[in-house]
């Protein structure tokens, strides 16, 4: 509920392997908004919002409005994470390095959750349902047409 208006939402969960690359789109229309998301402790998954998953939610569906949705934020000050992290020579994404990705990428917004702890993730859905309510305004580009 967003106020005292209930909404109702139906996800899907698209397969992000390689395999799928073809069959994903075809869940693509009639989508009202994208949840893109990565991992807070996974920097290889918050590089492929950028090199994969927004290209491609881009380009089969332009227009459509994209929150970038970082999760597993339990995890970002997790010892083991940090030290495993630290063995490659990497940290957890920080909330400014998602929210400059949501800027650079068009993103309608940038949030954060945790689904075991449930920190955030209401907010997550609730962001989701304005975006899809409120969808943004497309530019128009000046085009010269010749017949």
């Amino acid at each position: 509920m967003i106020g005292d208006d209930p909404y109702t939402l139906g996800l899907f969960d698209t397969a992000g392997q390689e395999d799928y690359d073809r069959l994903r789109p075809l869940s693509y229309p009639q989508t009202d908004v994208f949840l893109v998301c990565f991992s807070v402790t996974s920097p290889a998954s918050f590089e492929n919002v950028k090199e994969k998953w927004f290209p491609e939610v881009h380009h089969h569906c332009p227009g459509v409005p994209c929150l970038i949705v970082g999760t597993q934020i339990d995890l970002r000050d997790d010892p083991q994470v940090l030290e495993k992290l630290a063995r490659q020579k990497q940290r957890p994404v920080t909330s400014e390095q998602g929210e400059r990705l949501a800027r650079e990428l068009g993103a309608v917004k940038y949030v954060e959750c945790s689904a075991l702890t449930q920190k955030g993730l209401k907010n997550v859905f609730d962001e989701a349902i304005v975006a899809a309510l409120e969808p943004p305004v497309v530019k128009k580009k000046n085009k010269c047409i010749i017949l």
